[in-house]
């Protein structure tokens, strides 16, 4: 039987102007800037190794290491974007632990990409208008560190991932806890000139459900000042890609799902498969690379494995690549480069590869 339900842009863009009302009656715009950074939660065994791998493969570099009552933490940065912060929970309470438990994530179960942490200039006023609005914070109220004022989200349920801002007091990116202590990690940045080739994080793409990409994309919305720009539909592969993008700024929230719901493992295409067998979850992180072609054959040389080919030309405007998905984050690298005045963000025949990819997962 066919399923009842199918994704239509028509009705998601009744949804979106009248948030874009509701954001602007409300007085939220301009207060959720670009993204600051991105936690991702590993098993403690694994802190050291994603860190190493991450360092291995992007342009990234320790910034930070430290540890609180509650996690360790490596933050990697790179000038001009948006941080990684990987952490180890020390406590077993873990409120997106309830995510991870699909066949092929459920052996990790404290591991994912967990929160996505945007900048604003005034966090008081921020959580009073979301209060008012009925947001529900994990925090009782803001949290205040020695560098920043802090407060995050309950877990989607339709995404699994948090939103956290940020207010910073002074310098940006001392991401230490009250009462935080150094933590030593014997980490070496890879002298390799092609990690000098990738840049910053570009966008990242969460694998949702049909029947709730609507409900995620409105929801992100609600809570930032990002738009939904467009989606390019992959029918013959169940598939959609949407793009939310934040004017001016350096990093795409992106969500992919099903045309229509899950229905049977041979019937439903990549993305409902993934989600069937990894939980909704961020698929992928996407660096910035240069040189891509040559980028691309360093890391395959240097024992990186690859999902996809690189696909895409400069003629077309557009080159891109999916990496395995790590054994320590779950995550798969996406390599992406633009050429000369292509504005497209994607191309159909790019996401339609890439989408196929997904299924050797």
């Amino acid at each position: 039987m066919a399923p009842s339900f199918h994704n239509d842009d028509k009705v998601l863009m009744r949804g979106v102007e009248e948030m874009l009302a509701s954001r602007r009656k409300l007085g939220l715009e301009g207060l959720a800037g670009d993204l600051s950074a991105a936690t991702i939660c590993v098993e403690q065994d694994r802190l050291q190794p994603a860190a190493e791998e991450l360092l291995a493969s992007t342009g990234f570099d320790v910034r930070s290491a430290f540890e609180d009552d509650r996690a360790f933490c490596i933050v990697l940065g790179l000038d001009g974007s948006a941080d990684l912060i990987l952490y180890a929970r020390k406590e077993q309470d873990n409120p997106f632990r309830a995510f991870n438990t699909r066949p092929k994530s459920g052996h990790l179960p404290n591991t994912r990409l967990e929160t996505f942490i945007f900048e604003t200039p005034d966090l008081a006023r921020y959580v009073h208008i979301q209060q008012l609005r009925g947001t529900q914070f994990h925090e009782a109220g803001v949290v205040e560190t020695p560098g920043y004022f802090y407060i995050q989200t309950q877990p989607s349920r339709y995404t699994g991932a948090a939103l956290g801002f940020i207010q910073w007091k002074g310098q940006k990116g001392a991401y230490e806890t009250r009462g935080a202590k150094a933590l030593d990690v014997r980490i070496e940045k890879p002298d390799a000139a092609h990690l000098r080739n990738i840049g910053a994080l570009d966008h990242t793409a969460t694998r949702v459900r049909a029947q709730d990409r609507d409900k995620a994309i409105l929801e992100f919305m609600s809570l930032t000042n990002y738009d939904f720009q467009f989606a390019i539909y992959v029918n013959s592969l169940n598939s959609i890609t949407s793009v939310a993008r934040l004017a001016g700024a350096g990093y795409a929230q992106v969500f992919t799902s099903g045309v229509e719901p899950f229905t049977t493992v041979e019937a439903s295409g990549p993305t409902e498969r993934f989600i069937l067998n990894y939980g909704t979850r961020v698929h992928h992180m996407a660096f910035v690379a240069e040189d891509i072609d040559e980028t691309v054959a360093k890391l395959k040389a240097d024992g990186m494995g690859f999902l996809s080919d690189l696909v895409g030309s400069p003629e077309e405007g557009l080159q891109q690549a999916f990496s395995d998905a790590s054994p320590h984050t779950l995550l798969v690298n996406e390599y992406i480069r633009r050429y000369g005045d292509f504005d497209g963000f994607f191309t159909k025949s790019n996401v339609t590869a890439l989408t196929r990819a997904t299924d050797k997962q």
